[in-house]
C-alpha cells in the first residue's frame, strides 16, 4: 500500500497548481439543538447515536454537539475555495445561512471554470470527508452534482482529485494526520486563531457570525495549498502572493 501514496506525489509532480481548486467546508448540526430536532429527527438521531456512542454518558442529547459531521443531520455553512491565477493565489468564499443558495453558487463555479477532465479538487481529508459531503447536500437540496463530483460507478482509487492526508499517509491506513500538525512540521507559517472546528457551531448558531467562520475557513484553504507546495518542493506564497475576493 505504501505505493499509492508514492503514486498520489508521483501524480502531484506532473499536475499544473493551476488545474487545481483547493477547498476546505464548514459545518454545523441542522438545528441549535438535540430538543430542536422534529420528531421523526430526533429517533432517527437517537439511533444514530447509539452508534457512535463510546460510553453510556454518551446521550443523544451530548452527541448532537457532533451532529455536524453527518450529511444527514447536518448542513454546510461555508465552502472557501483557492486557486492559482496569474502571479497570485486567489481565495474565494460562499457561506449564508440559506445553505441551497452558497451550493448554488459553488456549483455555478465548478460549472463555469473546473469543469475539465485536467482538473482536480484538493481538501484535507477531502475523499473521507469534505467530496462526499458536498455531494450528499447537493442532492439533499434538489441540486445537480457537477461532473467534477459525479463519482457514480468508479472506485476510490479511481477519483482522480487529491487529498492531502491521503498524499501523507503513504498507504498507512491507520493514520490520522491534522492539517495542523503537518503545517508545524512543514513550517507553513499560519496565523493564530480566535476560533478552532470544534468551535464553529457556536460561532454560527450562537453569535451568527459567518463570516468569522469565512474567515476561519479561508485560513485552511491557504494552509493546504501552502502544504502542496511544499510537496512539489516549491516556495511558500507570500503574503503580497494572496488575494481574497
Amino acid at each position: 500500500m505504501y505505493f499509492q501514496g508514492l503514486k498520489f506525489n508521483i501524480m502531484l509532480d506532473s499536475i499544473d497548481l493551476k488545474n487545481i481548486l483547493f477547498l476546505d467546508i464548514e459545518t454545523v448540526p441542522m438545528v441549535p439543538a438535540y430538543d430542536k430536532l422534529p420528531d421523526h429527527f430526533k429517533k432517527l438521531w437517537d439511533k444514530k447515536s447509539e452508534r457512535i456512542a463510546s460510553s453510556e454518558s454518551d446521550t443523544p442529547e451530548i452527541l448532537f454537539g457532533k451532529a455536524g459531521i453527518f450529511a444527514e443531520f447536518g448542513k454546510i455553512v461555508c465552502i472557501s475555495v483557492g486557486c492559482f491565477r496569474e502571479d497570485f493565489f486567489r481565495i474565494k468564499s460562499f457561506f449564508d445561512d440559506d445553505e441551497k443558495k452558497l451550493l448554488s453558487g459553488f456549483i455555478d463555479l465548478l460549472n463555469n471554470h473546473f469543469h475539465k477532465p485536467n482538473y482536480r479538487l484538493c481538501a484535507h481529508n477531502g475523499k473521507e470527508f469534505d467530496f462526499p459531503y458536498i455531494a450528499r447536500r447537493i442532492l439533499i437540496n434538489e441540486l445537480k452534482i457537477p461532473l467534477i463530483l459525479d463519482y457514480t460507478g468508479k472506485k476510490p482509487w479511481e477519483v482522480p482529485h487529491l487529498d492531502t492526508m491521503e498524499m501523507w499517509k503513504f498507504g498507512d491506513y491507520k493514520n490520522f494526520t491534522s492539517l495542523e500538525l503537518l503545517a508545524a512540521i512543514f513550517n507553513i507559517p499560519t496565523p493564530k486563531d480566535d476560533i478552532a472546528g470544534s468551535d464553529v457551531a457556536q460561532v454560527y448558531w450562537q453569535d451568527n457570525d459567518l463570516q468569522r467562520i469565512a474567515t476561519y475557513c479561508q485560513k485552511d484553504v491557504l494552509t493546504i495549498a501552502q502544504l502542496v507546495r511544499r510537496f512539489k518542493h516549491l516556495p511558500l506564497l507570500k503574503a503580497e502572493e494572496i488575494k481574497i475576493v
